[in-house]
């Protein structure tokens, strides 16, 4: 949908050739939604690296800590951690502004043995949506919002204070506020204009409801895309800010006093270039297709939750009069819902899911949700009626799992996501939610030490 910078290979050897590029960064997407792989001298990479390079397979079965936890069935010590194939997505090349003399690209990740894609491999899994809903006729198009916290320390600095003296850059809620902005251009600029020349196609940024809350806002285009775009600015956001010697964190709730940060997705589906889910004759504009599409998000919005908010931190972020959403309900232009419909009666119409943090991984989160809409595409599924009012006040509405462990066990009891993904990667995806658990379990947090010390 969106005109982009393309760097082409061709082009990428003339500037190489130039010594105008002399690093390639050669790049997977890890379960966590992080870029991890290579820095290639660009005279390499043109000459036989863009063919494929080779990757250990942990990086596909770990935690934020880079440890190698069991349980996975995909790798292990006892199969030795072998190789993956990282085969770059010529497609998805880019200059990266922020860096000198340096491009990245984005790879798909392929089994050494069978030659074939890895099927928990996030951008795979979201590439299976796609074709599927191909299939069916239909295109995706997706939007993200993100959202973050800018600080005025350094990550060092918030490191050697152990994470005890954070300073929001703001000095208060700061949502829509231009005065307060203005003092973060120091930042948000150069990630604004960094992203734009590299291709990514922001629209803007704008303070956000508490102090040092900022939101990114990239314009929507075809679903693979989306999630590109989203990963790539996740990762500017935090080199960009680093150059500036300030700290950013995407974690959904850093403070229990404070707003969380969400990521918003929106999605629609298309075909032949028309928004299917528009139908000027309904109530609303919205098609019936819509209204299936949306059905199947709600009915098994539990199924998938896990996806939408993969930490132990992810559940703080669901209270009460935060705008973040509490119960499985959809409404039209209601920021109180876990499903927002929006430009209703035109075009635009779209759907807003409310459920992710900050934190999701955007590949595995538009993964789950198409999967959720097709299915209530293939059944004709009837979307519940609307919900009015304040949903924080309705006590029948479905709630959200309310932590990590339901979350977990929701997904292990998913038959709509085994369909889509195969039972293995949801048992693989199982194994890492545990893992996530199981390392918080073990260690004793400062509340519990201020709360027990004297009084127990």
């Amino acid at each position: 949908m969106t005109e982009t910078k393309q760097l082409t290979f061709e082009a990428l050897k003339s500037d190489v050739n130039d010594g105008i590029i002399d690093t390639v960064l050669v790049c997977l997407v890890d379960m966590q939604g992080r870029l991890m792989g290579k820095r290639f001298h660009a005279q390499s990479f043109v000459e036989s690296a863009y063919q494929e390079t080779h990757c250990c397979t942990y990086l596909l079965a770990t935690d934020l800590e880079m440890a190698t936890p069991d349980g996975y069935a995909s790798t292990s010590w006892e199969a030795g951690y072998g190789d993956y194939v990282m085969k770059p997505d010529l497609s998805t090349l880019r200059y990266v502004p922020w860096l000198e003399g340096t491009a990245m690209v984005l790879c798909d990740v392929i089994d050494h043995s069978t030659h074939k894609p890895v099927p928990h491999s996030p951008r795979e899994m979201l590439k299976g949506q796609i074709a599927k809903l191909a299939s069916l006729g239909y295109t995706a198009y997706m939007a993200t919002e993100l959202e973050f916290f800018l600080f005025k320390e350094s990550f060092e600095e918030l490191a050697n204070s152990n994470y005890k003296q954070m300073t929001p850059i703001g000095a208060y809620n700061e949502d829509y506020h231009i005065f307060q902005t203005t003092k973060e251009e120091g930042v948000m600029r150069p990630l604004r204009n960094h992203l734009y020349e590299m291709g990514i196609p922001v629209e803007g940024s704008k303070g956000e409801a508490e102090a040092g809350q900022e939101e990114l806002n990239i314009k929507y285009d075809d679903a693979l895309a989306c999630a590109d775009h989203h990963t790539i600015a996740k990762h500017a956001t935090k080199e960009i800010s680093w150059q500036q010697g300030h700290a950013v964190t995407f974690l959904p709730k850093w403070d229990h006093k404070r707003i969380g940060s969400s990521s918003h997705v929106h999605q629609s589906l298309w075909k032949d270039g028309n928004s299917i889910f528009f139908d000027e004759k309904c109530e609303l504009g919205k098609s019936e297709i819509m209204d299936n599409y949306l059905a199947g998000l709600i009915a098994y919005a539990t199924d998938y939750t896990y996806f939408m908010a993969p930490y132990v931190n992810s559940y703080k972020r669901f209270a009460k009069g935060s705008f973040a959403p509490t119960k499985i309900v959809w409404s039209v232009d209601n920021r109180t819902a876990a499903f927002r419909l929006c430009g209703a009666g035109s075009s635009a119409i779209r759907v807003e899911c409310r459920v992710p943090g900050s934190d999701m991984n955007p590949y595995l989160a538009q993964s789950a949700m198409l999967a959720a809409g097709i299915k209530g595409i293939e059944e004709k599924m009837k979307l519940p009626p609307e919900f009015t009012g304040n949903v924080y006040k309705d006590s029948e509405a479905e709630s959200i799992p309310g932590n990590l462990y339901k979350a977990i066990e929701t997904l292990r009891a998913s038959s709509m996501l085994k369909e889509a993904f195969g039972e293995e990667v949801v048992k693989h995806y199982v194994r890492c939610g545990e893992v996530e658990i199981e390392e918080f379990e073990k260690v004793v947090t400062d509340w519990e030490v201020k709360r027990g010390f004297e009084r127990v």
